[in-house]
């Protein structure tokens, strides 16, 4: 077999897939790619293992991309943000005859690589996006209680949180102010409805939410593609929504509130005679406030949740599941670079369920394959003290009686 391509693989996503990867034994060679050479090449060096190469690549050079793609298998593509980078690589892999998986959470990005579906047809290239955590897990816990726990599904609403990761990069910060000042679509009553994340509109969804081992958060519309894929793949669905929030809540808050002071525009403004971007200074700033508000709310270490509610119809009358997936000593990258990875290595394996296309996850990953390829990592890569990523599921039967169905990833 040829290799796996690992773009953004010296970031915080990547850094934790290319690991995730080393776990693997059927996994034979990977190319960790990375436009700053010398951080790469530390990275694999790290690893210590001879599977693993550096390859230097800069993403935004079309013709050395499509070179470095060609003979490898798969590329994980793990460079954000995605509503600039996402489209242009998935084009460059589909011209490479690579097949293509990424962690694109930005909706504008999925649906211009939603467009790209009939040049991956015609190239038999197989493009998994969005396979990640939300989205990605949370896609898949929707068709897990669809194919194994429910006759039709009715209602999906995913929340997530996640922070007290050590540093959070500018893409990071951008991606999030682009979910504050662009529509958000949520699917309610059989119907796609655009709001605002810091809206009237939006206020109208916030709902309270008990992460466990992090407490009560309030979580805001998110432009997750979820909204947009989830009714296409389950056509009973009557209701998707996607919200999500960031802790420590005073960062959060005080990134909202910068937007809404209009630091979110990219379009230069002179500072004391330098041409500087609204967005550039706010990310600046955050950056540097970030430390403070880890420490005055006693965060000492990355951490994550999420949440799939999932309501539907066994045998005539209404069930509710509730999937959860929460970890105190991982955060985004864990979350996401994991996943990501497992994606990868069943793309590689062809064990993706569906031919050449542009494909969210769940219309190609079959759900068992999945969780059982995510114990045997999650394990060896010792998350959770070895025990792995307790998955827990709640039943709400008809007659208001709660079961809860433990589970691991690990």
């Amino acid at each position: 077999m040829g290799a796996i391509v690992v773009l953004g693989g010296a970031g915080g996503v990547g850094r934790v897939a290319t690991e995730a990867l080393a776990h693997v034994a059927e996994v034979d060679e990977v190319w960790v790619g990375d436009v700053r050479e010398d951080v790469v090449a530390g990275v694999v060096a790290e690893l210590g293992d001879e599977r693993f190469r550096p390859l230097a690549v800069d993403v935004t050079d079309r013709a050395a991309l499509v070179a470095a793609l060609d003979g490898a298998d798969v590329v994980l593509n793990c460079v954000g943000p995605f509503y600039r980078f996402g489209p242009p690589t998935l084009a460059a892999a589909i011209e490479a005859g690579t097949g293509y998986v990424d962690i694109c959470d930005d909706l504008s990005a999925t649906r211009a690589m939603l467009e790209l579906d009939d040049d991956a047809r015609a190239a038999g290239v197989i493009a998994l996006i969005g396979m990640g955590n939300s989205p990605g897990l949370a896609n898949i816990f929707v068709k897990l209680c669809a194919e194994q726990l429910l006759d039709e599904v009715t209602g999906a609403d995913i929340m997530h949180i996640h922070g007290g990761e050590p540093d959070e990069g500018p893409a990071v910060i951008k991606h999030r102010v682009h979910a504050m000042v662009n529509d958000v679509p949520l699917f309610v009553d059989g119907a796609l409805v655009n709001v605002r994340q810091l809206g009237e509109d939006g206020a109208a969804f916030v709902r309270h939410e008990d992460f466990p081992g992090l407490g009560t958060y309030p979580v805001f519309p998110y432009p997750h593609p979820e909204t947009i894929t989830l009714p296409t793949a389950f056509p009973s669905l009557r209701r998707a929504t996607n919200l999500g929030a960031v802790f420590p809540l005073p960062y959060f808050t005080m990134t909202q509130d910068l937007v809404r002071a209009g630091m979110g525009g990219e379009e230069p403004v002179d500072v004391l005679g330098h041409e500087l971007a609204p967005i550039d200074m706010m990310v600046a700033v955050l950056r540097h406030e970030r430390p403070r508000f880890l420490a005055e709310a006693g965060v000492t270490g990355p951490a994550g949740a999420l949440r799939v509610v999932v309501d539907g119809v066994k045998d005539g009358e209404d069930h509710r599941f509730v999937c959860t997936l929460a970890s105190t000593g991982e955060g985004a990258g864990e979350g996401t670079g994991i996943p990501a990875a497992l994606g990868a290595v069943l793309h590689r394996r062809g064990a993706l369920e569906g031919g050449p296309g542009v494909h969210a996850p769940e219309a190609i990953v079959p759900v068992d394959a999945l969780l059982e390829l995510a114990g045997t990592v999650v394990g060896a890569m010792g998350i959770g003290g070895g025990e792995g990523m307790p998955l827990v599921i709640e039943h709400q039967a008809p007659d208001g009686t709660v079961e809860v169905i433990p589970m691991s990833l690990g």
